[in-house]
């Protein structure tokens, strides 16, 4: 059992993430601008504080006694507030808490970044070199947002050289994540159900068709938390389900809706993931256990599905 500070864990992955953690057996606080009444059902402890404030983050993390960080305070939608705020907000995160971390004495430290650091959607074309996508997949980030993350990441590999292996760190992409109350109906963080984006491809194009559950990423963390110590540090990986979010092949649909993929997509097979979490599984011996199909009630499915 470790003692975990999760910051964001107020937010629709921090709930489940949180809510993962304690039911395998973990201590957490939740570090977050406002209290949750879902975590308080969890059990969870929470400390309400402004995370952009590095004073008190590093002080409130030193005061926590933690082993680890699981850092997912963000904004956390695309254009969801202006470039600069975007920017600053996210970045500032991660030199507060990541640097904090460190300074506090903590020895695991893990935070979120996104599969938006690849750059796909780009207003000028994104061709991808071959799918599956992975970690070895180059970074193109085009708006404020991907590079946010990417700066997380770079966060990290920038912490680790100044402490060697004394701290271990590492960094995930979770795909675009369904909190367990979506699959019956509630609607996602881009404002529609998940049946919404699996009748209209258009609505998952441009996430290239991914999806993980919450709780995968929960079961994923708990993984990585424990395997810190005996995997290469800081390292990256993909979190993602192990089929896409659609119905038809995305040899089909990703030329649809990324012009000039034709070639490249021709190795997708069937509905298989564009994204591969191949990585998480030889390194952490991780697997999703959730799917779509399964989460799906069946009389909410159609019939040839």
């Amino acid at each position: 059992m470790s003692r975990i500070v999760v910051t964001g864990g107020a937010g629709r992955l921090g709930r489940s993430l949180v809510a993962g953690l304690v039911e395998r057996g973990h201590e957490v606080v939740s570090f977050d601008r406002t209290r949750s009444d879902a975590l308080e059902l969890a059990s969870a402890e929470q400390v309400a504080i402004d995370l952009l404030d590095a004073g008190a983050t590093e002080s409130a993390l030193a005061d926590a006694r933690a082993d680890a960080v699981v850092h997912l305070a963000a904004i956390a939608v695309p254009f969801s507030a202006p470039e600069d705020v975007i920017m600053r907000t996210n970045t500032g995160l991660a030199v507060s808490v990541l640097g904090g971390a460190v300074a506090a004495g903590i020895r695991r430290i893990v935070a979120a970044s996104s599969p938006t650091v690849l750059g796909y959607g780009a207003p000028t074309g994104w061709v991808p070199e071959r799918f599956p996508l992975d970690e070895d997949t180059p970074t193109l980030p085009w708006n404020a947002y991907g590079l946010s993350k990417l700066v997380i990441e770079q966060s990290l590999r920038m912490l680790q050289r100044q402490t060697g292996d004394d701290v271990r760190f590492a960094a995930f992409r979770p795909c675009y994540v369904i909190a367990p109350e979506e699959w019956d109906g509630a609607v996602t963080q881009q404002g529609h159900t998940v049946r919404e984006r699996l009748d209209d491809p258009a609505l998952s194009a441009p996430a290239v068709f991914n999806y993980v559950d919450a709780r995968d990423v929960a079961a994923f963390a708990d993984r990585l938390l424990e395997a810190l110590p005996h995997i290469p540090n800081a390292e990256t990986f993909f979190v993602a389900a192990d089929d896409a979010l659609a119905r038809e092949p995305l040899a089909d649909l990703v030329p649809r809706f990324f012009p000039g993929t034709e070639k490249v997509a021709a190795s997708l097979t069937g509905t298989a993931s564009a994204f591969s979490n191949a990585k998480a599984k030889r390194l952490l011996g991780w697997s999703p256990a959730h799917d779509w199909r399964t989460e799906l009630a069946p009389e909410r499915t159609d019939a040839h599905v």
